[in-house]
């Protein structure tokens, strides 16, 4: 059986809407975006298609990519009792930017995730506001390591602490991120459009495709549920 006859098996429903045109069974196209997101470039998915007997050009796969990020569905709500805040400098064009991530200490869910030209607390109050309209923050502490985070949280009234020992998800959430980056990084020469894009379905795919085996291999998703 090919593989394509083979995908064409699997149930992809949650995708269906984001295809219109059916030269490509939508499973093989699910399984394309899920490799990128996985950690493989655009060349590389093309090829592993190939071996599997499934012949679609680079600008094909790029498309499916850039077509189904708009297709993402926003995280599950959560009331989280603890949410870690933290940012990472990623380069863009040759510039440094900043991506900001907030995320449930109990459940391992990024809750949301923004990328601005720069850090400090303007940028932090920017995107603390985005949490309540997805979340139920009224009884959250948030957990930061100072910089402009514990100036906005002030700014706003809400509950912190200074907690370096639990910020060791999110830092592990950071490098998980930046060994993705370091496989995408070429594929970054563009927009911050085109970076957000990856960065929503990158968190899709660590919400609710990537097993945690501190969540006894369930998704941030599944344990929410």
């Amino acid at each position: 059986m090919q593989f394509a006859d083979l995908l064409s098996e699997c149930d992809a429903a949650e995708f269906d809407e984001s295809w219109e045109r059916k030269q490509t069974a939508t499973p093989v196209r699910v399984f394309v975006v899920r490799l990128h997101a996985t950690g493989c470039s655009l060349r590389e998915t093309q090829a592993i298609l190939r071996l599997l007997g499934v012949e679609r050009t680079h600008q094909a796969i790029w498309h499916w990519v850039h077509r189904l990020a708009d297709s993402v569905p926003d995280p599950p709500i959560a009331s989280p009792s603890r949410v870690a805040i933290d940012e990472t400098a990623v380069k863009i064009n040759g510039d440094w930017s900043w991506v900001y991530t907030a995320i449930d200490l109990d459940s391992r869910l990024i809750l949301d995730i923004a990328i601005f030209g720069r850090r400090g607390t303007d940028r932090s109050a920017a995107f603390l506001p985005r949490l309540i309209k997805k979340h139920d923050l009224s009884e959250t502490v948030f957990l930061v390591d100072g910089y402009g985070h514990l100036t906005a949280i002030s700014r706003l009234g809400w509950k912190y602490q200074l907690d370096y020992c639990n910020l060791n998800l999110i830092e592990k959430w950071v490098h998980t991120f930046k060994i993705r980056v370091d496989r995408f990084y070429n594929s970054w020469i563009g927009s911050q459009a085109s970076v957000r894009e990856w960065l929503d379905q990158f968190a899709h795919y660590y919400n609710t495709q990537r097993p945690d085996q501190s969540l006894n291999r369930q998704t941030p998703a599944e344990v929410l549920n």
